[in-house]
């Protein structure tokens, strides 16, 4: 059964602190600006149009939830509870900050029907933390994620690629720390340099230097291949190109693109076919036709990369994530563990 989000974006009020990457702002003195109302007629106006037999949550994002006061947190929840009493919706999940969850907050979130907790580490590198002041520390993140599993919920990580005093080494060793707390999903984001943030005036003072696309792609593919394969579900991987995000003069410098996953994708099987034409000088490649974007890469990149020898023939009766070159059968694991060779 499919999956729908009706997402609410309750922006940034229970914010403890503004991190040098966000631009969120507290206004006007109020906690959100999101009413109660206004929480009402966003679910009304998606079930009118999500299919009925479809799995349905009410995500709270673009904002700290939990860091809102619990009399507003429950408002908000007792408002969603009455659609999941009524069996329109199946549950709600949320994203928050690591220094905002207790034995408290995570009794009242079950009470009201969430099921998905995220959790916006971005990063566990003591340096990193201190550099985008997130004001916690690695202890913080870990004593949450064990409450989040202590109450059941499912647990989801938000990683942060690229951030100031971080290097490839940092990034990835922060993935390997992740493994340990058991998250069920993750997301990973390249920084963007965003107009109205702290981490702009470090850029114009060359105290930053933003991530190109490439090194991007490095960066993330081997944490990519590192998560898949320790059986964490990517929901995914670089920011929704939204309108806000994507007007002019928003993103000021950093690896934006609108098909980040894809182009991540897309390296990795080049190196795994770079591996078998390197020994044996021909591909000769049998795949779904689900999965030729993949092997054929962003605008035929990899067939054009490895042409003449790139032949392709579609055969639906393989798996989707499965390949066979020069007649050998290739899992995805086998795919995304040549990512994770020293």
């Amino acid at each position: 059964m499919k999956h729908y989000n009706i997402p609410v974006f309750i922006s940034h009020f229970g914010c403890p602190n503004s991190c040098v990457f966000c631009n969120q702002k507290k206004i006007n003195g109020r906690e959100t600006d999101v009413s109660l109302e206004d929480l009402k007629n966003i679910i009304d106006s998606y079930l009118e149009t999500l299919p009925k037999n479809s799995i349905k949550q009410v995500a709270f994002f673009g904002g700290t939830f939990t860091g809102i006061s619990m009399s507003l947190q429950k408002d908000y929840l007792e408002v969603v509870k009455k659609y999941i009493d009524a069996g329109e919706i199946q549950g709600i999940r949320l994203s928050t900050r690591p220094d905002c969850i207790s034995d408290e907050i995570l009794k009242q979130l079950k009470k009201y029907g969430v099921q998905t907790i995220e959790l916006g580490i971005q990063s566990l590198d003591s340096k990193v933390l201190s550099a985008t002041d997130r004001k916690y520390d690695e202890g913080v993140v870990e004593n949450s994620c064990k409450l989040i599993k202590k109450y059941e919920f499912e647990l989801g990580i938000q990683l942060m690629i690229g951030l100031p005093c971080s290097d490839l080494k940092s990034d990835y060793e922060t993935a390997k720390k992740c493994l340990e707390l058991k998250p069920d999903i993750a997301r990973i984001y390249p920084t963007l340099v965003i107009s109205g943030t702290e981490l702009q005036k470090m850029y114009l003072r060359r105290e930053y230097n933003a991530l190109d696309i490439n090194e991007a792609i490095f960066r993330t593919k081997k944490i990519y291949a590192l998560l898949e394969t320790n059986g964490i579900n990517i929901i995914r991987v670089g920011l929704q190109p939204s309108e806000d995000l994507t007007a002019e003069g928003v993103i000021l410098a950093g690896p934006f693109h609108p098909a980040f996953r894809d182009l991540v994708e897309n390296e990795i099987y080049h190196d795994f076919l770079f591996e078998i034409i390197k020994k044996e000088k021909k591909l000769d490649i049998e795949v779904n036709e689900k999965n030729i974007s993949r092997i054929v890469g962003q605008k035929k990149k990899n067939k054009k990369e490895f042409s003449p020898y790139f032949n392709l023939k579609i055969n639906n009766d393989l798996d989707e994530y499965k390949i066979k070159v020069n007649g050998k059968l290739y899992e995805r694991s086998d795919i995304l563990k040549r990512e994770l060779k020293e």
